[in-house]
């Protein structure tokens, strides 16, 4: 069993190598702290979608926002689209491929950012989201994996991590997520660094 620990953590550390020696995709990190600490600076809010363990990620994405990441500080307008009663609703009555968009639909305002979540950047129900966004005049920004899928074309910023297979994807999404809350708060919140 030992060498299943060694070689996975040896896989996640390939990973993020690759993604730490890619000029280009450090630049994207960087524009996603910019256009996020804009989002909050001009009193817009961010939503953040995903299925499975990236629903769980845009989750942990909103929470970092609206509680805390290292220190208390005030909270910033963050929501992950989907809540159990809007899901079962919206999929019941419309297909399960609405079910972030006519949430965004309802509560999303020109100059807020969407955050959405891929490891394959196929997820039909995200894909829609992004369409209306973009028809909202919200800010897209998209992590994924693999080759992006159709979500790299439909974003305005699209990071995708330089891995095949959904664990080391999420695993590098959940570091840029925290780098991410880490570099809006440094803009926003000095004081706490």
């Amino acid at each position: 069993m030992r060498n299943v620990w060694e070689q996975s953590f040896k896989e996640a550390k390939e990973v993020l190598e690759a993604f730490m020696t890619n000029e280009d995709l450090l630049e994207k990190c960087e524009t996603f702290s910019k256009r996020l600490t804009n989002t909050f600076r001009n009193g817009h809010n961010v939503f953040s979608c995903g299925n499975g363990g990236s629903h769980c990620d845009a989750m942990h994405f909103a929470e970092e926002l609206t509680g805390r990441y290292r220190k208390d500080r005030k909270p910033l307008g963050a929501l992950a689209l989907g809540d159990p009663s809007h899901l079962t609703c919206v999929s019941n009555d419309y297909g399960f491929n609405q079910v972030f968009k006519r949430q965004l639909e309802g509560l999303g305002r020109e100059g807020d950012l969407l955050l959405g979540l891929s490891t394959s950047g196929q997820s039909e129900n995200v894909i829609e989201a992004f369409k209306t966004a973009h028809q909202m005049k919200i800010y897209t920004v998209a992590l994924l994996g693999r080759d992006g899928g159709a979500l790299k074309e439909l974003a305005d910023l699209a990071i995708v991590v330089p891995a095949q297979t959904s664990d080391r994807i999420q695993e590098m999404h959940i570091k840029i997520i925290h780098t991410v809350i880490e570099t809006v708060e440094r803009n926003l919140f000095p004081e706490n660094y």
